[in-house]
């Protein structure tokens, strides 16, 4: 719970301060916006008393009468040209002009009535006397007032509104990771004896459960990977048990009847036996480099077809029963490593051999596409490959039942020859499958990228 209330604490963190610098932010533009609209209502209700006045001035009757409601909030001056007070309400009519503002305009001062800020407002008149100005003197109390008491609620309200906005961000996380914390309970008790377990899927299609989903695959994944480990260790032992248990066996009964035991014989068997372990275990090494992404080609310009030609020579050597046909064999070249395109047609006429009854033929073309592919082909007039079986016959230590029942001709395969083709081509570009071929039996086509290399001629 550790990683999940660090989330949670650091969520609410963030929300708090987002919200805070957005309500602080509200905050100033509101009580700016409330002072100015306030201020602007002052000065538009004193400048048009004293628009008022100086209509009446201007219309030649002389001064009007300058009296107030508000004694102590409001001021009416009339100067003269140079200065002095021609006029002033009652409350203001002992002293000097209390402002002196330039033509049209405004300030801001303080005055005798009150130690608030007033704000005076002077409008020009001509009168009889010549030119006269109209001072309107308003108190902003009320505009200070009311700043100040939207200011106090604001105070009182942000932080009541931030701690809203954390607990509720905080509950709102806390459900939002409860699913997390149970999936990683979940995973806590699954073991490497309990991969079949699955982390159970919350409702709705948010990340959350896109996480959950994303860990059952995952687990799917690993699974299977326990199995196929599994299933490749008791098959490699499997394996291996026959060849160690045959050597064992010759060796107890050189012991055992020292002076029957022919010791070239028993040379042979351990030689034939042990030559089996090697072949298995360069096998089980490859294929383990295979899964860990290690074989890396040393790639350079191949003739194919010589490769071919130099295995089919191989297979009338070893196998004089069967005719090996090479007469669909072109001349095709393409960038890989030798070594292991070797490997993939020793495996492939390998096992055409064993399954063959009286032939084996190779065919390698250019196609002349728009992908320029070539294509191996090798295939047998044996039992074939069931159809439902082609792509099972590609995986490790998978031995058909016909393959069981082997020709006394063929020693026995491990049942990895077919997977080592796979990760051969593969690592090549290529891909290789198995049909039913011309002669009846399988047909095993490996199809090749040509790559910027062209046919040999």
């Amino acid at each position: 719970m550790v990683g999940s209330q660090g989330v949670r604490v650091r969520s609410t963190a963030a929300a708090v301060l987002v919200v805070a610098v957005g309500l602080v932010a509200g905050a100033l533009a509101l009580v700016a916006l409330l002072q100015a609209e306030l201020t602007d209502d002052v000065r538009q209700a004193a400048r048009a008393r004293a628009v008022e006045i100086a209509a009446v001035i201007d219309s030649g009757r002389g001064v009007p009468s300058l009296a107030v409601a508000e004694r102590d909030e409001q001021f009416i001056q009339v100067l003269d040209a140079s200065g002095g007070v021609v006029a002033a309400s009652d409350n203001v009519e002992d002293l000097p002009a209390i402002a002196r503002p330039d033509g049209d305009g405004e300030s801001r001062t303080t005055t005798p009535l009150d130690e608030d800020e007033f704000l005076v407002v002077a409008v020009a008149a001509q009168g009889a006397d010549g030119q006269q100005t109209v001072l309107v003197g308003r108190a902003l109390i009320a505009v200070a007032e009311s700043t100040q008491i939207v200011t106090r609620l604001l105070l009182v309200g942000l932080p009541l509104l931030l701690v809203m906005a954390a607990a509720a961000t905080w509950m709102a996380v806390g459900r939002a990771l409860a699913p997390v914390a149970a999936m990683r309970a979940e995973v806590e008790e699954i073991s490497s004896a309990q991969l079949h377990r699955r982390v159970l899927l919350p409702r709705g299609r948010d990340e959350i459960s896109a996480l959950a989903a994303t860990m059952n695959r995952m687990l799917d994944r690993l699974e299977r990977a326990q199995t196929a480990q599994r299933r490749f260790i008791s098959d490699a032992s499997h394996e291996l048990r026959s060849p160690v248990a045959a050597i064992r066996q010759h060796a107890e009964v050189a012991l055992r009847y020292p002076g029957r035991t022919d010791q070239e014989q028993f040379a042979q068997t351990v030689l034939v036996e042990d030559v089996r372990i090697q072949r298995l275990v360069d096998d089980l090494l490859l294929l383990a480099r295979a899964d860990e992404d290690a074989l890396r080609p040393h790639r350079r310009p191949v003739d194919l077809d010589d490769l071919v030609l130099d295995e089919a020579r191989r297979l009338r050597s070893t196998a004089t029963e069967l005719r090996i046909s090479t007469a669909g064999v072109a001349a095709a070249r393409l960038d890989g490593d030798a070594q292991g395109l070797r490997r993939v047609l020793r495996n492939l006429g390998d096992n055409a051999a064993r399954h063959a009854r009286s032939r084996v033929a190779f065919d390698l073309t250019h196609e002349a596409d728009a992908a320029g592919r070539i294509v191996l082909g090798v295939e047998d007039d044996g039992p074939g490959v069931p159809e439902a079986e082609r792509e099972r016959v590609f995986e490790r230590f998978v031995r058909l039942d016909d393959a069981r029942s082997r020709p006394a001709r063929d020693a026995g395969g491990s049942g990895l020859g077919l997977a080592i083709v796979s990760e051969l081509v593969a690592v090549h570009g290529g891909a290789v499958t198995v049909s039913r071929g011309e002669l009846g039996g399988a047909r095993f086509e490996v199809s090749f990228p040509a790559g910027p290399t062209e046919p040999s001629p």
